[in-house]
C-alpha cells in the first residue's frame, strides 16, 4: 500500500553562539521547537523553510547547506513526518510582522538553556538536528532537486 509523509522544513539559525527557537502551543502544550512547517503545493524545499521562518520568527532565512533528513513517526497521532533541516543565516528582522497562529515568540537561545528545556522540545528531532549541526554535518544544497 502506497503512503504519502508529511513533508516539513525546519531552520537551524546560529548568532553569537545562540539558536533561534519558537516558543509555541502544539497539542495543548507550550513547546519549543526549530522554526518548522509543512512544504505547500508548488514549492521548493528551499521556498518553504525560507517561508516557515518568515512566518514563525520575522526573520529573513538564507539557508546555506542542508544538515539531514529525518523520518519520524508522532507516537501521538498517526502521522510520519520527514523533515528536511537546513542551517542558514538569518538577515533581517521584521520585528513589527504578527507571527503564525499559536506561535507565542522567537526566542534565541544557546545549547545549554536548549538543553534545560529538554522535556518542552516538541519532538526530538529538535535535539537531533540542533547535535547534528554542531557534531558538523552539512550537505550542499544542489543535492536537492526541483524540477517544474
Amino acid at each position: 500500500m502506497q503512503w504519502k509523509p508529511n513533508v516539513t522544513v525546519a531552520a537551524i539559525a546560529e548568532k553569537d553562539g545562540r539558536y533561534l527557537l519558537v516558543e509555541e502551543e502544539a497539542d495543548n502544550l507550550v513547546v519549543f521547537n526549530q522554526p518548522a512547517g509543512h512544504l505547500e503545493k508548488g514549492e521548493t524545499l528551499i521556498e518553504a523553510v525560507k517561508r516557515e521562518v518568515m512566518e514563525e520568527t520575522a526573520w529573513e532565512f538564507e539557508p546555506e547547506s542542508l544538515v539531514g533528513i529525518y523520518q519520524y513517526p508522532n507516537p501521538h497521532i498517526d502521522i510520519i513526518y520527514l523533515r528536511f533541516c537546513f542551517a542558514g543565516k538569518c538577515l533581517n528582522h521584521h520585528s513589527g510582522m504578527p507571527l503564525d497562529e499559536g506561535i507565542l515568540q522567537a526566542v534565541w537561545l544557546t545549547r545549554e538553556e536548549i538543553e534545560y528545556r529538554r522535556e518542552m522540545l516538541r519532538s526530538p528531532m529538535v535535539s537531533r538536528c540542533l547535535n547534528d549541526y554542531l557534531s558538523g554535518k552539512r550537505y550542499p544544497l544542489d543535492m536537492l532537486n526541483h524540477y517544474s
